[in-house]
């Protein structure tokens, strides 16, 4: 365990530099609650998505990394901002008309229009939850609904009142001057209407912990701050949230980061110390557009897991966190094929460079073997000249490649089998495109046909390899433009696998009886 902490407290994985700010938090003493607390919040409009998953995936790597560098505990909490007003319906959801009636009442209050759970807000944060167990996430769930009315919240709310005009002061300089005139950092709750209101406050009492303000109707209202009867605006919820729970960490998108002087000046004035904060950069589409959940553009966390695993996903957020990434179909292959690149290097690495491969922070140090003897490229290739419809046609070819192989004992093998079919299905196969061979391709296709067979040699990647390579030496420059027409003509695809072991896959016969289609022109 010592020599794991030694290593890891020199790791330049950004997870363990991150653990690292954490930990310096604490370098004179423990922290008086006991742990070091982590949290990612979740507005719960609407469905959890791809960005809630990559900011728990991300937020528990990093304390992994920080459980191992030190011995304090550690606490993950899912904040849910539930006491929110319902601001507009959500397209996706039934009974819109009955939604219509409860806007701006918040979350918790609004009937679920599916009829399964006491409001609509309890039934975002039960899918929530459901959606974060289904990946293992080791958290704690709490609902703002259930601190602000339980009185969890009641002593910085109470502080808040009393430090109002540091706070406000803090605000008021992010704000057009049209905005200053109303705003509050307090948003009342109307005791008939059950809305949250936005309207000015016209006192706020310290003494007493009271607002008054008047309602749209022009009533006049003394509220206490305490019990729920009051939510912060969201930019001082965010620092106030901080300061109640003792959050030493959280992390962001990018979108946040000119608000985290706000947050971090809030946390300040109602006598916390802010914690380390991590901003993330956002995903894109395939246009280089910000990914959005209304507009649906990129890919959908259940659209990932149709076509690869959690883990392949997982290894993706790991990737370059500071960097926007596109996000789109392209990018899962090659996820794929990297994640289990890093699980085969992995055990065969010092424990330095193990602690700078993703997959011990995808796995938090208890990193599998990969079954995946066929890379997911590959058995993309697979299907699409063979026309499988059906991951036993692909083991039809593997067995006979690898005959040791079966569902039971690759089980990596046989999951990615059955997502190749599903990828080449709906993205490949609508979008191939092959093409007739030039003279000079057309000439060396001719020849390696002939050395395929009369070949004897062992059916092996290498030695295949050897073949095709002998073949293109000396009749193209660069080399590429050999393995770029037989991807094209043979493939219909602009980029594919290392061709030698394609042929041991595929066959070296079937692959004979491929170049003749290409040759007859009936490919293209």
């Amino acid at each position: 365990m010592s020599e794991l902490r030694d290593v890891a407290l020199a790791s330049k994985a950004w997870p363990f530099e991150e653990a690292r700010r954490v930990l310096k938090r604490y370098e004179k003493a423990p922290p008086e609650k006991g742990y070091v607390l982590f949290e990612t919040g979740y507005g719960p409009s609407g469905l959890p998505h791809i960005g809630t998953f990559g900011e728990v995936a991300r937020t528990t790597m990093i304390r992994r990394a920080f459980e191992a560098i030190s011995d304090i505990p550690t606490r993950l909490i899912c904040f849910s901002d539930d006491l929110d007003g319902m601001r507009k319906v959500p397209d996706n959801v039934p009974d819109q008309e009955m939604l219509r009636e409860h806007l701006q009442r918040p979350l918790t209050d609004v009937p679920d229009p599916f009829g399964t759970h006491e409001s609509f807000g309890h039934h975002n944060n039960a899918m929530l939850r459901r959606f974060l167990d289904t990946f293992g996430f080791d958290y704690e769930f709490i609902s703002a609904t259930e601190f602000y009315r339980s009185g969890q919240f009641d002593e910085i709310l109470l502080r808040a009142a009393e430090r109002y005009d540091e706070i406000m002061a803090i605000m008021l300089k992010s704000l057009r001057e049209e905005r200053q005139q109303t705003y509050s950092i307090f948003l009342p709750i109307h005791p008939e209407t059950g809305r949250v209101l936005y309207v000015p406050i016209k006192k706020v009492n310290a003494k007493d912990g009271t607002i008054t303000f008047d309602d749209e109707s022009g009533r006049e209202w003394t509220l206490p701050v305490t019990g729920g009867n009051v939510k912060l605006q969201w930019k001082p919820d965010f620092g106030a949230r901080w300061a109640a729970l003792g959050v030493d960490f959280e992390m962001y998108g990018k979108d946040h980061s000119t608000n985290t002087p706000i947050y971090d000046g809030i946390c300040r004035v109602l006598g916390a110390r802010p914690p380390e904060h991590f901003t993330y950069e956002l995903f894109l589409d395939e246009n280089g557009q910000k990914i959005s959940k209304s507009s649906g553009n990129g890919v959908s966390i259940d659209e990932w897991l149709t076509y690869a695993s959690t883990e392949s996903l997982a290894y993706f957020m790991y990737q370059k966190p500071k960097t926007a990434k596109r996000m789109y179909f392209d990018v899962i292959p090659k996820a794929v094929d990297e994640y289990h690149q890093q699980l085969r290097a992995y055990h065969g690495q010092d424990l330095k460079a193990q602690l700078n491969n993703p997959v011990w922070h995808v796995h938090g140090g208890e990193v599998p073997v990969s079954t995946l003897i066929v890379p997911f490229s590959m058995l993309l290739n697979l299907a699409s000249v063979s026309g499988a419809e059906d991951k036993e046609t692909l083991w039809g070819f593997i067995r006979r490649y690898a005959p040791e192989a079966s569902a039971e004992s690759h089980p990596d093998l046989d999951a990615a089998a059955g997502y190749a079919v599903r990828y080449f299905n709906d993205f490949v196969k609508p979008t191939r495109a092959y093409r007739a061979p030039t003279e000079a391709e057309r000439a060396a296709l001719e020849e390696l046909r002939a050395q395929l067979a009369a070949y004897d040699g062992p059916v092996e990647d290498e030695a295949l390899q050897s073949v095709v390579y002998a073949v293109g030496r000396d009749r193209f420059d660069p080399l590429r433009d050999w393995f770029k027409a037989l991807y094209e003509v043979l493939l219909g695809a602009s980029q594919g696998p290392r061709f030698g072991g394609f042929i041991a896959l595929y066959g070296v016969d079937k692959t004979v009886a491929l170049i003749d289609k290409a040759l007859a022109g009936e490919l293209a």
